[in-house]
């Protein structure tokens, strides 16, 4: 069932963030069982991949993202045997599996660090000026006044890819998982790891320092020394059958180093952020769609395309509402490439934005005011109280039980129910995933794109009612058409003509 060594151009993958999926003991916690338990759902939904936030051992400083054993899986989660468990059962049912990869820092309470072996991670006798991407300094003080870089929390201490012993322990780390089965690896940080030789200072600059995304270079991200890693890594990939592939998380400055990270002898694909932090408006998607097309041809590789992940508000709040949101994933999902969703967004939910702060768990807000936590919420799945969690580890929306896939199930207008008309229709119309991009004139505040062969798409960012010369059949809108035919505001539609 899984024959297609390049599935991954034009793949659908489906992220879970697996604490907050699906609860199978019951512990207010979501776990591999819990993911093996529907996958009958995300097979329904049309996802041709799942990719899983780490669930290897970690004391959770940041939400597993600080591993302490590469190879093991932590109980929070389950066992070695459910995530093979896992595996097997969603391999039979034609879906592939994808694992979170952190390399560019371990947890304090790794082996290593525990043992004190400090070639491997990044100490000096003083800090310099680098500064953390949570806020504060990337620079903790140990017992013995020696200071240990950390460019996240300081649970996280960065590894040192200088030391052979570092990049021999990696390749060792993809080979497990290869052989446990798995198709993928995303790789967190991708664009980290190297740092610059000498650790020189960044020196003044307006507002935070450590951006992941910025018009500047600064000498812990991109530097040129990170694909020698990568070059070392694509043929551990490619020695194994089926199509293994690995995706970057690289924040860049430019298409021209994003496009770096892609290409036979290294990744296979790069988030396009971009599109994720664009506007809701049609000049605003039109430039980053064009940005991510140009370094697609650059290096030949597919687009990936994403609109909202467990790092970033949900895009129905980012956008300004559910007819915005629907709308704006009718376009994703028309253009060439891959595209990466996120759990919970085909059920429209919303950020969750007011969290107790004594509940929130993320680093960033306990050390700079800022929470990715609303964005972690537990999904729903029952109209019950609870929406099928008892005593979830961070509170449900009571109005989420009509969000819940329950609710939405026999609702031919919900959200759910789009995502799959999506879905069934972009594996019917091979255009979709592939193909190339025509833009055809359009008002102002809109797009209208031809793919081929005469599929057309159209998105009304604007205020008013656009009605265009468009015969031709309907295929999906994003939401209710106007009796004349003419497209609404926040409304995308697929046409066949």
């Amino acid at each position: 069932m899984l024959g297609n060594d390049d599935w991954w151009r034009d793949a659908v993958v489906y992220q879970v963030y697996p604490r907050s999926f699906a609860d199978a003991n019951g512990d207010g916690m979501g776990d591999l069982e819990g993911v093996r338990d529907r996958l009958d759902y995300l097979a329904g939904l049309g996802v041709d991949a799942i990719w899983l936030s780490p669930f290897y051992t970690s004391p959770m400083a940041d939400g597993g993202y600080d591993v302490a054993d590469y190879r093991d899986v932590d109980p929070m989660f389950g066992t070695i045997a459910d995530f093979d468990a896992l595996i097997a059962d969603a391999h039979a049912k034609g879906i592939r599996v994808i694992v979170d990869l952190v390399p560019n820092h371990s947890s304090d309470q790794h082996p290593w660090f525990k043992a004190g072996l400090r070639d491997r991670y990044i100490f000096r006798d003083e800090p310099n000026d680098w500064e953390s991407i949570f806020g504060g300094p990337a620079w903790t003080q140990s017992a013995d006044g020696q200071w240990y870089l950390h460019l996240f929390a300081p649970e996280q201490p960065d590894l040192n890819w200088d030391n052979p012993e570092v990049r021999a322990e990696f390749r060792d780390i993809l080979r497990f998982w290869l052989d446990r089965g798995v198709d993928g690896f995303r790789v967190d940080v991708a664009h980290g790891m190297i740092k610059a030789a000498g650790l020189p200072d960044v020196g003044p600059k307006d507002g935070p320092q450590a951006e992941m995304l910025g018009d500047e270079q600064v000498p812990y991200f991109d530097q040129d020394g990170v694909h020698d890693i990568y070059r070392e890594w694509r043929p551990i990939l490619d020695s194994y059958p089926g199509g293994r592939m690995a995706v970057a998380e690289a924040w860049v400055s430019s298409p021209e180093r994003l496009a770096r990270y892609v290409g036979p002898d290294e990744l296979h694909q790069a988030f396009s952020f971009d599109f994720m932090m664009a506007d809701f408006h049609a000049k605003s998607f039109r430039t980053v769609i064009e940005k991510a097309l140009k370094e697609s041809e650059l290096v030949g590789a597919p687009t990936t395309w994403v609109l909202s992940n467990h790092d970033k508000p949900r895009h129905v709040t980012r956008h300004g509402g559910l007819a915005r949101a629907r709308a704006a994933t009718l376009l994703m999902l028309a253009l060439p490439g891959s595209a990466y969703l996120y759990n919970g967004e085909e059920l429209g939910l919303p950020e969750v934005l007011d969290l107790p702060d004594e509940l929130r768990q993320d680093p960033a807000f306990l050390r700079r005011g800022e929470s990715r936590d609303g964005c972690r919420v537990p999904i729903p799945w029952t109209a019950a109280p609870g929406c099928g969690w008892r005593d979830p580890w961070l509170p449900i929306p009571e109005g989420w039980a009509a969000l819940s896939a329950e609710a939405q199930e026999d609702d031919p207008d919900s959200t759910l129910n789009l995502y799959r008309a999506a879905l069934r229709l972009r594996k019917e119309h091979p255009a979709l995933g592939g193909g190339t991009v025509t833009w055809l004139d359009s008002p102002k505040d809109v797009l209208v794109i031809e793919r081929d062969p005469g599929l057309v798409v159209v998105l009304n960012t604007g205020e008013e009612p656009v009605r265009l010369d468009l015969a031709g059949e309907v295929l999906l809108s994003s939401g209710p058409l106007a009796t004349d035919g003419s497209v609404p505001p926040d409304t995308a539609v697929w046409f066949q003509r």
